[in-house]
């Protein structure tokens, strides 16, 4: 098992999953805990990259297409502080956020996850109830029905309209987006057999906002709605390489593995003794990594 902890939050990898834990700071972006804990099976994942900054960079984990309902609700536009997709890494911690880049990428190639895109979400979603109040309204989704409640902020062709609530069976998309310039953010409700969508500030179908860049944690609701409109439920990993006659699984019949965990090794000695992993930390990932070693 790989850790590492900043005051952003902590990341956990080990040969399943990568276990993504916000911190509890001020700064730590409300999408982010009232999302909570994340556990992305190593299935999920298409890789992890290092972006380095002047104050010091992000750890990035890239998933799948198609496998997190918040991911594809996002759709690339939620980016970092609300992203749980990164991490917030000091100056300090580069390195060590480098080698878990390399160990999470080197996991990848060693389970043979596949490119292409996910069948089916492999993440659950946000839990529901949840709400979320934005701009000019609040919506709600139990699960069942999405509810939409209008503010004094609300254009009148709402306050007009009333109260709105869908059914999830009548529902044909979801779509997310965030404050721009002068544009508004949204939430938008696609409603089986309704025309064509307006401007967001007048549809009685849509969320909107025009000061907070991501609408609170509206883009939640968003993924919590997605994850059921899919009628999909996590599974957990399948094998992803049948067994070899001999009873063996692919990664042990490669000799590239052995050679890339040997490698890691002497990556984690070297960040020891330079320092940058505690006699802690370095405990735990040469055990980890020895382990492996030791199943090849």
């Amino acid at each position: 098992m790989t850790e590492i902890v900043v005051e952003d939050g902590s990341w956990t990898v080990d040969v399943e999953a990568v276990k993504i834990t916000p911190g509890s700071g001020r700064d730590v972006h409300e999408v982010r805990k009232v999302l909570g804990a994340l556990v992305v099976p190593l299935e999920a994942v298409a890789g992890a990259v290092f972006e380095p900054s002047r104050k010091g960079g992000h750890l990035r984990l890239r998933l799948r297409p198609g496998a997190d309902p918040l991911t594809e609700v996002g759709a690339g536009l939620l980016a970092a502080p609300a992203d749980p997709y990164r991490l917030a890494i000091p100056k300090e911690r580069r390195a060590a956020a480098e080698y878990m880049a390399g160990e999470i990428r080197d996991l990848v190639q060693l389970a043979q996850v596949p490119e292409e895109p996910c069948p089916d979400f492999l993440l659950p979603g946000p839990a529901v109830p949840i709400s979320a109040t934005a701009g000019d309204g609040t919506v709600s989704f139990d699960g069942v029905r999405v509810r939409l409640e209008w503010t004094g902020f609300s254009k009148s062709v709402k306050q007009a309209a009333g109260a709105q609530e869908f059914r999830l069976s009548d529902l044909t998309g979801v779509e997310w987006k965030p404050q721009s310039g002068l544009a508004y953010g949204s939430l938008r409700f696609h409603v089986r057999g309704k025309g064509p969508t307006g401007l967001p500030e007048e549809d009685p179908r849509c969320l909107s906002w025009g000061v907070q860049r991501f609408g609170g944690t509206s883009v939640l609701v968003g993924a919590a709605v997605l994850a059921r409109l899919a009628r999909h439920a996590p599974e957990a990993p399948a094998a992803l390489s049948p067994p070899a006659p001999d009873g063996r699984d692919q990664l042990s019949r490669d000799p590239l593995s052995r050679d890339l965990l040997i490698r890691r090794l002497a990556d984690l000695g070297e960040l020891h003794r330079s320092g940058v992993l505690t006699d802690e930390e370095f405990s735990a990932a040469k055990k980890a990594l020895l382990d492996r070693v030791a199943e090849l």
